[in-house]
């Protein structure tokens, strides 16, 4: 359906690819997953339009290949009115009227041949596109994913979940054979999650998904695409079965690599000596010597594995607190109430040890950002913030904590900064290379500006972290970072969540918004009510156990015992087959 061959393709900043190649063939599920910047949307681009790019190499697409296309981010003009139905009907709809134009248009033309072929031209596009049955496959959708009653509301009355739930139904609908999102998963709650597998697996068709959701990755793709470092590589078969792949190779690898650095300072001492003997006696078969020696090492050097896809570097998130902690009430929320066309909290109440880490979970649209902005705010006299607390704030609305007309350099010289080469070390932590300094925040992708988020919270810190989905854009390697990053941190953290992975791996207990009102439940109660909705009664403690091992084997691949690493990996090898 598509092959890519040795394709390049270079920004002004950066290189993206080197000589890429894969197959993506008919029926196939595939994850397209890679770190944050490293070229994922851009190459959908590509693919969506390959003429607008100037690429070197090949890209073959099956000319009959109907596409349907979720964007990353694609906003509609809210001021537009238009239901859900006609939304979800605006090609249908368009073709029935083109065809009724032609019709009326021939009864007055002379010119009847040419318009009889617009009109075959429009039958056969609106039959194409099962155009006579639009309106039940409308109804199929919106009952799969539990929004039928949503059907006659005007767009903008939708949650931000809701939304993307209808734009990934809208693709979808023109039965296309090869469906491609960019991110669908994204800010969706647990329910609209839920709804989105429903959909992707309702898809006969071939597809491509770029996500970094860990529920998503382990529970539905049978080929992975990853890109890192300018390669490509391809695995036929899931995430699971992936991951335990690169981390098996990862020990072969650095294996191997131990004995080429051992072989290789071992050659570098011979060397050596043979300079020394060589500057002592200029006999000709020293320096002959000397110089197969050299041009073995230069063999050796060359041959040394280079691994793009095991060495992936985790961001180097640190947070720090502004003061000494002491236990006290970091933040009170005592009667808090939020309407807006309709009341979505009323009588709220809780507060946060400054030692707390809690999750703040609701369905979309109930008011959980709006309450996070308030709080960081601090103007509403129902809540209360210690005086000696200092907050620090990520938003889901990146533009309300970066300013897009900057680039990277200036926005960390705003921040404080005395010289460049200051930001240069410290955002290497943030694997952000010098060449990126200089370019617009606007232009990053959703993931490096979270990262640029992360790293100015970071750097100025704060005692109560406001965390508004931060996994969000985050590849899966910075997700694990910033896992780290809260277990370690010291201070309050009050987090918007719908991953499940970091709310149970990180949080001491969740907020839990029902019925418009908020209520405290512990962690493995929350676990509970989320994992029963989702996995057999196993699957949390298998998961734990799977990355319990994979920690273990990181720690003895640390210390170079590979002894110690084999044998962990035939553990984890047991609990992959039992997830």
């Amino acid at each position: 359906m598509i092959k890519v061959e040795n394709l390049s393709y270079s920004f002004p900043q950066k290189n993206l690819y080197n000589n890429i190649s894969f197959t993506l063939e008919e029926g196939q599920h595939c994850a397209f997953i890679g770190t944050n910047g490293s070229g994922k949307s851009t190459l959908i681009d590509i693919i969506m339009d390959p003429e607008k790019y100037m690429f070197d190499g090949k890209l073959e697409i099956d000319p009959n290949c109907r596409i349907g296309y979720v964007r990353q981010f694609q906003e509609i003009d809210k001021t537009k009115e238009i239901t859900v139905f006609e939304y979800l009907a605006e090609d249908f709809i368009k073709l029935q009227n083109e065809i009724t134009a032609i019709c009326t248009e021939m009864e007055t033309s002379s010119d009847i041949e040419t318009l009889l072929e617009k009109y075959q031209e429009a039958l056969d596009a609106f039959d194409a596109i099962n155009g006579d049955d639009y309106e039940n496959m409308i109804d199929k959708k919106l009952n799969l994913i539990e929004l039928i009653k949503s059907k006659d509301l005007m767009i903008s009355e939708l949650s931000g979940g809701e939304f993307k739930l209808i734009q990934v139904i809208k693709s979808m609908l023109t039965n296309p054979d090869l469906l491609i999102m960019d991110e669908p998963d994204v800010f969706l709650d647990f329910t609209n999650l839920n709804a989105l597998k429903n959909l992707i697996n309702s898809h006969k068709g071939t597809t491509l998904i770029i996500t970094h959701n860990r529920y998503l990755l382990n529970h539905y793709f049978n080929k992975i695409i990853h890109l890192e470092n300018m390669e490509i590589q391809e695995f036929d078969g899931g995430y699971v079965e992936y991951n335990f792949s690169l981390l098996q190779t990862k020990i072969e690898l650095q294996e191997l690599a131990a004995a080429d650095t051992e072989e290789i300072e071992r050659n570098d001492e011979i060397i050596d000596r043979l300079r020394e003997l060589a500057s002592e006696n200029a006999e000709q078969f020293r320096g002959k010597t000397l110089r197969a020696r050299v041009k073995f090492q230069e063999r050796l050097e060359k041959r040394r594995i280079k691994a793009p896809f095991v060495e992936i570097k985790e961001p180097n998130i640190i947070f720090v607190t502004a003061n000494e902690i002491e236990e006290k009430t970091a933040l009170k929320v005592t009667d808090y109430n939020l309407a807006f066309d309709e009341v979505l909290l009323e009588d709220v109440n809780f507060e946060i040890k400054s030692t707390d880490k809690v999750a703040l979970v609701g369905s979309n649209g109930t008011g959980k950002t709006t309450l996070f902005q308030e709080i960081f705010k601090n103007n509403n006299p129902s809540i209360e913030i210690d005086k000696d607390t200092k907050i620090g704030y990520l938003s889901q609305l990146q533009g309300q904590t970066l300013n897009y007309s900057n680039t990277i350099a200036e926005e960390f010289f705003d921040l404080g900064f005395k010289t460049y080469d200051d930001i240069k070390e410290y955002l290497a932590g943030y694997n952000f290379d010098e060449e990126l300094l200089n370019q617009k925040i606007g232009t990053l992708s959703g993931g490096e500006k979270n990262l640029i988020q992360l790293a100015k919270l970071c750097e100025v810190g704060a005692d109560l972290l406001l965390l508004d989905e931060p996994t969000s854009h985050l590849d899966t390697y910075s997700q694990i970072a910033l896992e780290k990053a809260i277990k370690n941190y010291k201070g309050a953290i009050l987090m918007v969540s719908h991953d499940y992975y970091t709310i149970a791996n990180c949080m001491d207990y969740v907020l839990l918004i029902e019925d418009k009102k908020i209520r405290k439940i512990n962690i493995n109660h929350f676990k509970d009510i989320i994992y029963a909705n989702h996995f057999n009664k196993d699957y949390l403690k298998i998961e734990q156990k799977k990355k319990s091992v994979e920690t273990n084997i990181e720690l003895a691949l640390r210390d170079n015992n590979f002894i110690l690493a084999k044998e962990l990996s035939e553990q984890l090898e047991k609990l992959v087959k039992l997830l």
